[in-house]
C-alpha cells in the first residue's frame, strides 16, 4: 500500500503501482489528480475518520497512519494491534514536502513562509525511514526516476539494501529541510553551527590531483558558463576571490587574479584601457590567471586579452564579436556573471570544527579618512588611497599594496613581516618599470615601527593609508611630518589569512 502526500511529477509512478496492483491511498489534491487518471485511491481520511482539519494543516497526523507505517513486521505484537484498531499496512510512503526554500527565496511575508513549514509530511518521511526494514521511502520528486526504476527492474519488490538507501536519502532531506527553518527563524543569539546543501558537483579532484574534490552548491546561481573546460576546484577559489574584489568597484574595472590575489588592476574610463594597464601590473603573473571585470567585454578588449593564455574570464556580458574571438581557445572557461546577494556569514572547516564570521564588507570613503599627518593627501591622492585600501582588504596578509592612478603598480602579498610585504611589492613595481614616484600605499593593518614608512619614502611614496592603532603610531606620524608625507588612519584592519 502507499500513501501519496502531493502530486507533482507523479503520473508515471502512480500508472506504475496501480499496473503492478497496488492499493493507493492519498490526500486531497493528490487524491484528485490520480482520480483523474483514472486510476482507483483510497482516502486517507477513511483510514483516520478524520477529515482534513485547521485549513490542512492536519491531514495525516493519526495513529492509523502513522501506526500503518511504524509497525515492525516480524513483531507479533505490532501485528496484533494493527489487526485489532484495523490499520492497513503501509509498504511505500512517497512525500513532497510544502516548498520552505522556494517560498524563503520569494516572499518575506512572514505567515506565508510559516504556512510553508511541513508537518505532517517531514514526520511521515521520519517515520518510514526510521521502519526502512520494512518500508520505503521516497522523500521528495526528485527521487522518482529512482522508484521507478526500482519498481520496473524488480516488479514491485524491494530489499532492505534499497530501502535502507531511500531512507538515507530521506534524512538527507529531512536535516536539509529542518536547517533552512533554523536558519530562517533564528534571530542571532542561538549559536549553533547548521549549514546544509544538496547539490553537489564532483569536481576533477581538490588542490593537488591526489585530493578528492566536491564542490556544495549551486554555482548557476552566480554564473553562467559560456564556454571551456570543467571549472576546478583552485579554479573555484580563483574566482570567489576575484567576484568578492570586483563588487567593490564601480567604475569600470579590470583584475587580474592569481592563487586568490589580485597581479594586475586597473580603474579606467575604457575597458580596454583599463585591461592594458591592469596586465601592466604584472604581465609574468597574468600568464595562467583568472580575468575579471565588471563590464560588458567588448570586440577590442577581447582581441588584446586573446593576445596572453590565461583560464578563466568572468565578466557580466560579451559583445558576440568578443565571445568569437574568446572561443578560439578551446578549453578556455568563459563565464558570465550574474547578479547575486552572497550571504553575510563565511565560515571554514579547522581542527574539528568550524568557525564563522561576519563577512568583511567594509568599504572606506573619504570620510572614513583621518588624517594624522601635517600634510593632507591631495584629492587625487585620496581617490588613490582608497583604490588601494580595497585592493588591500583583498590582499593575503601580511600585505602591502602600492598605487598610482588607480593602477595597481605593486604588491606584496602573503609575507611574513610587514616590511617583507613592501620590500616585495617595491621590487615587483621597478621590476615591470611601474612608476613609484607620487604613488601611495595602502597596509591592511598598522605599523609597529616607522620602518615600513621610512623604505616607503626612499621608494617615492608620498602618501600612506593604514588602519592605525599601535602604541608606536607617533614614530610612524613624525617620519611622515619629517618628510613630507601624508597618512591617514582609518581605524579599520583588514586581515585576510
Amino acid at each position: 500500500m502507499i500513501s501519496v502526500y502531493y502530486k507533482d511529477g507523479l503520473e508515471r509512478v502512480v500508472k506504475k503501482l496501480d499496473q503492478l496492483g497496488v492499493d493507493i491511498f492519498s490526500t486531497g489534491g493528490t487524491q484528485s489528480f490520480i482520480e483523474g487518471l483514472g486510476i482507483k485511491v483510497t482516502s486517507v481520511e477513511s483510514v483516520t475518520s478524520y477529515p482534513a482539519i485547521l485549513g490542512g494543516r492536519v491531514k495525516t497526523l493519526h495513529p492509523n497512519v502513522f501506526g500503518g507505517i511504524l509497525a515492525r513486521r516480524d513483531n507479533d505484537g505490532d501485528k496484533a494491534q494493527l489487526k485489532e484498531f484495523d490499520i492497513p499496512e503501509f509498504d511505500l510512503v512517497i512525500v513532497d514536502l510544502y516548498p520552505f526554500e522556494e517560498t524563503l527565496a520569494k516572499t518575506s511575508d512572514k505567515q506565508e513562509i510559516i504556512e510553508k513549514i511541513d508537518i505532517g509530511g517531514i514526520s511521515l518521511i521520519r517515520a518510514a525511514a526510521k521502519n526502512y526494514k520494512d518500508v520505503l521511502v521516497v522523500p521528495s520528486s526528485s527521487y522518482y526516476n529512482d522508484l521507478m526504476s526500482l519498481l520496473e527492474t524488480k516488479e514491485g519488490s524491494t530489499e532492505e539494501t534499497d530501502r535502507q538507501w531511500f531512507a538515507a536519502q530521506a534524512f538527507n532531506v529531512s536535516s536539509h529541510y529542518d536547517t533552512h527553518i533554523f536558519n530562517w527563524m533564528n534571530p542571532g543569539d542561538i549559536k549553533a553551527f547548521k549549514q546544509s546543501e544538496q547539490k553537489a558537483t564532483v569536481l576533477r579532484y581538490g588542490e593537488n590531483p591526489h585530493q578528492e574534490g566536491i564542490y556544495y552548491g549551486n554555482l548557476d546561481d552566480v554564473f553562467e558558463q559560456l564556454h571551456g573546460k570543467a571549472i576546478s576546484y583552485n579554479n573555484l577559489l580563483d574566482l570567489d576571490a576575484a567576484i568578492n574584489l570586483i563588487n567593490d568597484f564601480e567604475e569600470t574595472t579590470f583584475a587580474v587574479m592569481k592563487h586568490n590575489n589580485a597581479c594586475g588592476l586597473a580603474c579606467r574610463e575604457s575597458l580596454l584601457e583599463a585591461w592594458k594597464d591592469a596586465l601592466a601590473g604584472d604581465p609574468l603573473s597574468a600568464f595562467g590567471g583568472v580575468l575579471i571585470t565588471n563590464r560588458t567585454v567588448d570586440k577590442e578588449t577581447a582581441a588584446e586579452i586573446n593576445k596572453i593564455f590565461f583560464e578563466i574570464i568572468l565578466a557580466p556580458g560579451y559583445d558576440t564579436e568578443a565571445m568569437d574571438i574568446l572561443k578560439t581557445k578551446k578549453n578556455r572557461i568563459i563565464l558570465k556573471k550574474r547578479s547575486y546577494d552572497f550571504p553575510g556569514k563565511q565560515f571554514r572547516s579547522l581542527l574539528n570544527g568550524a568557525i564563522q564570521q561576519d563577512k568583511d564588507l567594509k568599504v572606506e570613503v573619504a570620510d572614513d579618512l583621518k588624517v594624522v599627518t601635517n600634510t593632507a593627501p591631495t584629492a587625487n591622492q585620496v581617490e588613490d588611497l582608497l583604490f588601494a585600501n580595497k585592493l588591500v582588504k583583498h590582499t593575503k596578509s601580511n600585505t602591502i599594496v602600492l598605487a598610482k592612478n588607480k593602477q595597481l603598480v605593486g604588491s606584496g602579498t602573503g609575507q611574513t613581516s610587514r616590511v617583507d610585504a613592501l620590500k616585495h611589492a617595491i621590487e615587483k613595481a621597478k621590476n615591470f618599470d611601474l612608476p613609484l614616484e607620487g604613488a601611495v600605499m595602502a597596509s591592511d593593518a598598522f605599523f609597529p615601527f616607522a620602518d615600513s614608512v621610512e623604505i616607503a619614502d626612499k621608494a617615492g611614496i608620498k602618501a600612506v593609508i593604514q588602519p592605525g592603532g599601535s602604541i608606536r603610531d607617533k614614530d610612524s606620524i613624525a617620519y611622515c611630518n619629517d618628510h613630507d608625507l601624508s597618512m591617514v588612519f582609518t581605524g579599520v584592519r583588514h586581515f585576510k589569512h
